[in-house]
């Protein structure tokens, strides 16, 4: 994850769609993920009367599954072949191009899982969920101003469920973005469908104390942490706040948090 130049991490930006459905498979995560299942994301409009379509597309929601199982077991070499197969089975179905960038991601391989999110974007220009993947991809690896065109397709789909994480993506990417306004538009937004959205609370926290409005800065790190597990990047954007509102026993409790929690950070942290 990239840093600021302040020395405070970017938080953790939400869950790609399809990891929603990999969690149902078993892979724990300490964040909300988006409530979409894998195996619809994996569907097509089929013509059951044509049994041999229907045989062919039941095998490949079969094979995504057992993807998307082996991926929460960790054995992502086999979880990558099974999606290569779904692949060849159906090449125009987003679902495996999707499923094989997640797992490009966790190998660290950020070229291979943007392709392959574009890929899968590309096959599929109106469905929200798959345009807000590539747009996630893009404003974590330094394309802001580009993932604001893929998240604002996604929400022209107007059957895509999960709004509320798409807009928290766009606001925290406006805000990568230097688009101040916009950022706080998307956040309220997503706060209004979702008010315990972790990543939209973080971002309105992180916008708040870049205008320098500590005390509503505080309200929203503050909600940020009430609605899931800490993570590196708050509790470092808590030190920051906290500082700048003069509170040293805050500040020396969130350090003490952040030495007990995540030392290796701590210690990065220091030293920056």
């Amino acid at each position: 994850m990239r840093s600021r130049r302040n020395g405070t991490r970017l938080p953790e930006r939400l869950p790609v769609v399809v990891l929603a459905a990999l969690l149902l498979a078993g892979c724990g995560h300490g964040v909300k993920a988006t409530k979409v299942r894998w195996d619809e994301q994996a569907s097509q409009q089929v013509d059951v009367r044509d049994d041999r379509q229907a045989r062919r597309h039941q095998r490949y929601q079969e094979i995504v599954r057992l993807a998307g199982d082996r991926y929460g077991r960790g054995q992502l070499d086999a979880a990558f072949g099974y999606a290569r197969s779904a692949r060849k089975l159906d090449p125009a179905n987003p679902a495996a191009y999707t499923l094989q960038a997640v797992i490009e991601g966790r190998r660290g391989r950020q070229e291979a899982a943007g392709e392959l999110y574009r890929r899968a974007a590309e096959l599929a220009p109106g469905q929200g969920d798959v345009l807000n993947n590539y747009g996630a991809w893009l404003c974590a690896n330094g394309h802001p101003a580009e993932a604001l065109v893929w998240f604002d397709r996604a929400l022209a789909d107007a059957g895509y469920g999960a709004r509320a994480d798409a807009l928290a993506n766009a606001g925290g990417c406006a805000l990568d973005a230097g688009q101040r306004e916009r950022a706080g538009q998307d956040l309220r937004q997503a706060l209004e469908l979702a008010p315990d959205n972790v990543y939209a609370l973080e971002s309105m926290a992180r916008s708040e104390f870049l205008q320098g409005r500590y005390f509503e800065a505080r309200a929203f790190y503050q909600r940020r942490l009430a609605a899931a597990p800490a993570t590196l990047s708050v509790l470092q954007l808590a030190i920051q706040i906290e500082e700048r509102l003069g509170d040293r026993s805050a500040v020396s409790r969130y350090q003490q948090r952040l030495r007990e929690e995540f030392p290796a950070g701590a210690t990065s942290n220091s030293q920056g």
